[in-house]
């Protein structure tokens, strides 16, 4: 039969395309949560007034003509529906073309089942399909990513910003919102079902399984795959966990699919007894907390809670006698395991011999050890056990005493088997690959043993005390061709073979007296030896690193590791080395990327590097994060460094008494020095021992690991100083502005200073990297501060100078500015008000105008660089211009509405022109003039000198 997943064959290459697209489309939902507009979630009081009148949910629909006239009755409301608009409309449109995929997902699996009963595909129907094993794996995998898919978007999208993502799109899009659109589809399956995933909501009645009927599926094809799912071992996971107790870990992956496929069947949930108790005892008998998909986990005995046949029969499982077996189980495995492996990790323990030897030994260990690891993560698991919850609290404690759970030792367990586990697969990597070029080289060795000795029976070779032999001589050579004879493709007879040989080399030695002669048994014993090598690689197989990659799967931790990241980084900050075997435990985590890229990569889907990329980038990302210790503790022994250099260490003079120069030692503070300076070096070399190394499709770089570590602590620490040094009181009398500008010049001065003592023990360009870096913040921050005047804003995914690996951080305002930028130009033109203040040109000074003293001079350009450097000057300049560009639009429109529909204006202005024309003469009678020209234009000046 033709294979089904061979390209000429379209019912399989049909459905492998539809699930090929299913995990891309997860991917691309996970990374657009990430980028919800803050605006449609309407938290703020200011958000919903200001745009509570133009954000609609799906109530809009039963009056659009209502909602739309009360949008053109204000002028105002139409301007800000109109910026809006232009801001949203690209992110609202991704948003949109991610919800019709989902719909256009289940239409097209729809489809194809409909194809398959009508026979457009020949000779195939449901239920061929479904007994072919790739069929019945797509089948299932087809119906489960779309639950998937509904799920994932509930919790990360709520249904309220949903709906109002989806109105606005309507709004604000004509060509979609066209007859043509699949518009009212798409709002039908997605309009809100009422799930939050705040803590301590309740959950609606009759979800999710209302909301996954929403589009209709065929009954016939949910209760095959459900009858497929129950009976059958699809992925015939259960030859790689042969133990019994280890069978629910083997149908895991299984286990989730059915939890999410009976949302489709929830009759099963509530009244099948004998189903679900069989579904029970085949996979929950051990436990119930599982993950469904990329580390979205679980909790069954909270989900399951309103379904009576699902209940009862997980009562079982959750029996207390039951829960105690299970934690006490893994407690125990935890305990023996756990000195077995560091035991393995030795140096120089596991040589090649002894991997050879004791394959099976090994892999029970690995086995063990993942399968203990997985059940103490998922089921001690915080955010599994909902607080509000008497029960779940109940049974979490117990699992927690039983287990005798600790973190640091779980994640020392994690850490030791993620090497144990690279160290065996580099190991077996490295044997599969000589493994031929060996295996001929023994066989070579051992032939010429052979012949040897036959030559020296035949009497030519002469050796001592060895007589001339004929019959052994003849007898060595057949064992030689015999030798030289042995298939390495065949290997299962070169294997009975090569057992013959041994057999027959020990047989010769104990009948022919051979014992008497060392030189002939040390022949006899280095062939031996050969052939026992040749049997041990011919049981190097493909198999075990296949099987190692299926028992180290840690696709379930995917979110739960983020559990142990304080873990993580408190022992790199007690041992810097520790960051080599973290990465063995990265690069474990990285093989759950092989679960949603195995369907796209078998299609040959363009999908694949984006995918890759996403999941590639969290994983990175997390990385980072982890490793982000090691800057942020180099920094810690920097700032101790900088204080006693500048406040302890007193400055040795060119020349010095030699009696005062006990003074000047200061031993201890030097000491004190020199120590922090050591740590920031181990901390460095800590970093670099982690090598190259490829997480996903993406090479880390542990140097440039390092330098984006060490760009994100800065970054983060001026940033901070920034926002917080320069926040000023209007009601302060002098002005704050000069004293915060010289301390703000103090605490840069210490960060370059600092910097420029850090960048020859960590090998960076220090001086590029805060020039870079200290720019990056500074326009930045007036990119945001310029937001304010532009139509369209420049949103943090389209600055260039936001970074998502290294962020700047965005602070709450503190008054009607945005950022510091825009805080210290408004302080500057406050103390500069022309209203209070007037400015002497040849002073360069400007003068309070009651008491005639000194507000501020020229120095206050001066104390700006010292501070923020040529980037803040730069910067001013252009907030500056944009506020002038602000005044101007207001003085025009406010000239266009005001004057030019005004004739008595337009009359007293001209007269006045005439009269204080030329501009630089002296006006005669001027008070008496201008007096008369306000009084005529009063009305027009309070509006344009309103602030």
């Amino acid at each position: 039969m033709l294979d089904f997943l061979a390209e000429n064959n379209l019912c399989g290459q049909a459905i492998l395309r539809i699930v090929s697209r299913g995990n891309a489309i997860i991917a691309e939902l996970l990374r657009l949560s990430e980028f919800v507009p803050g605006v449609f979630k309407l938290k703020d009081k200011a958000d919903q007034q200001k745009y509570g009148d133009i954000i609609f949910d799906f109530s809009y629909f039963k009056g659009p003509e209502t909602c739309e006239g009360r949008l053109e009755a204000k002028l105002e409301l139409q301007d800000l529906d109109e910026e809006f608009r232009e801001n949203n409309i690209e992110i609202l449109t991704r948003f949109y073309l991610a919800f019709e995929s989902v719909h256009k997902y289940i239409v097209d699996l729809n489809r194809y089942l409909d194809d398959l009963n009508e026979g457009i595909y020949i000779q195939q129907t449901l239920e061929t399909v479904l007994l072919n094993e790739d069929g019945k794996q797509l089948l299932c995998e087809a119906l489960y990513l779309y639950g998937v898919m509904l799920l994932v978007i509930d919790q990360k999208i709520e249904g309220d910003i949903r709906e109002r993502m989806l109105v606005s799109y309507y709004r604000y899009s004509a060509a979609r919102s066209s007859a043509d659109s699949n518009m009212d589809d798409i709002c039908k399956l997605l309009r809100s079902t009422g799930y939050s995933s705040q803590p301590g909501v309740k959950r609606p009645p009759n979800y999710p399984e209302s909301y996954f009927s929403r589009v209709p599926i065929s009954e016939t094809f949910i209760s095959m795959v459900i009858g497929r799912l129950r009976s059958d071992d699809i992925y015939n996971q259960v030859s790689a966990y042969p133990l019994p107790e280890h069978r629910s870990t083997a149908l895991a992956n299984q286990a989730a699919m059915l939890y999410v496929i009976l949302y489709f069947h929830p009759t099963t949930l509530h009244t099948h007894q004998a189903k679900m108790r069989e579904i029970v005892d085949k996979y929950f008998p051990d436990n119930w907390v599982i993950s469904i998909y990329m580390g979205i986990t679980v909790n069954l005995m909270e989900v399951w809670e309103p379904y009576k046949a699902a209940k009862t029969a997980l009562n079982y499982t959750l029996d207390l006698p039951n829960i105690k077996e299970q934690g006490t189980r893994n407690s125990k495995i935890v305990e023996s395991l756990h000195p077995q492996v560091q035991q393995f990790l030795k140096e120089g323990f596991l040589r090649e011999e002894f991997v050879l030897d004791n394959i099976p030994k090994l892999l029970n260990c690995l086995r063990d050890c993942n399968v203990a690891i997985r059940w103490l993560m998922l089921h001690t698991a915080d955010s599994v056990y909902d607080s509000n919850n008497k029960r779940l609290r109940q049974v979490k404690d117990q699992v927690l005493a039983d287990s005798k759970y600790n973190s640091k030792i779980l994640f020392q367990l994690l850490l030791d088997t993620a090497q144990f586990e690279f160290l065996l697969k580099e190991m077996f990597r490295q044997m599969l690959s000589e493994k031929q070029s060996k295996w001929e080289s023994y066989k070579k060795e051992g032939s010429e043993r052979m012949t040897e000795l036959a030559d020296v029976f035949s009497g030519v070779k002469p050796l001592t005390r060895v007589e001339k032999n004929e019959h052994l001589q003849a007898w060595f050579r057949e064992i030689a061709k015999q030798i030289q004879s042995l298939n390495y493709d065949d290997s299962t007879a070169a294997g009975r073979k090569t057992v013959q040989l041994i057999q027959a080399l020990e047989e010769v030695q104990e009948f022919h007296q051979l014992e008497n002669n060392l030189q002939v048994c040390q022949f006899l014993a280095d062939t031996r030896k050969f052939l026992h090598q040749m049997i041990r690689i011919i049981n190097i197989k493909e198999e075990v690193l296949i099987t190692m990659q299926i028992v180290g799967d840690l696709s379930y931790a995917w979110q739960l590791i983020d559990s142990f990241t304080l873990i993580m980084q408190e022992s790199i900050r007690a041992s810097p080395a520790m960051v080599t075997k973290l990465r063995a435990t990265f690069l474990k985590l990285a093989s759950a990327l092989d679960l949603p890229l195995l369907r796209i990569n078998q299609a040959n889907s363009p999908d694949l590097i984006s995918v890759s990329q996403y999941y590639s980038g969290e994983l990175v990302s997390y990385v980072r994060k982890v490793l982000q210790i090691i800057p942020e503790s180099m920094f810690t022994c920097l700032a101790k460094i900088i204080k006693l250099q500048t406040h302890d260490i007193i400055e040795v003079p060119t020349r010095l008494d030699k009696d005062k120069l006990r003074d000047y030692a200061q031993l201890g503070a030097r000491y004190e020095v020199a120590k922090l300076t050591n740590a920031i070096s181990i901390f460095t070399e800590g970093i670099l021992m982690m090598k190259t190394t490829l997480v996903g499709i993406i090479k880390v770089d542990p140097k440039q690991l390092l330098e984006d570590g060490i760009r994100k602590e800065l970054v983060k620490r001026v940033a901070v100083a920034l926002h917080k040094g320069l926040i000023f009181n209007p009601r302060a009398k002098p002005s704050e502005l000069m004293p915060k500008l010289k301390e703000m010049a103090a605490t840069m001065d210490g960060f370059h200073r600092s910097f420029e003592y850090i960048q020859d023990y960590v090998s960076i360009y220090g001086l590029k990297i805060w020039q870079e870096e200290v720019s990056r913040i500074v326009n930045y921050n007036v990119e945001q501060e310029c937001n304010n005047f532009l139509r369209t804003k420049i949103q943090d995914w389209q600055s260039m100078y936001q970074s998502t690996h290294i962020p700047i951080p965005k602070f709450p305002p503190v008054d009607e500015s945005m950022t510091f930028i825009g805080r210290l130009c408004r302080e500057i033109l406050r103390i500069t008000d022309p209203k209070v203040t007037c400015y002497i040109d040849q002073m360069n000074t400007w003068y309070d105008m009651k008491t005639h003293q000194e507000v501020t001079n020229n120095y206050l350009f001066s104390e700006i660089q010292d501070s923020l450097g040529t980037f803040g000057l730069n910067g001013l300049d252009r907030l500056l211009c944009f506020m002038i560009v602000k005044e101007l639009q207001n003085f025009i429109r406010l000239y266009q509405r005001l004057i030019l529909k005004d004739r008595t204006a337009q009359e007293t202005l001209r007269a006045l022109q005439k009269v204080v024309t030329p501009v630089k003469g002296i006006v005669a009678n001027s008070a008496k003039i201008y007096s008369a020209a306000i009084t005529k234009t009063q009305k027009i000046w309070p509006v344009y000198l309103m602030p």
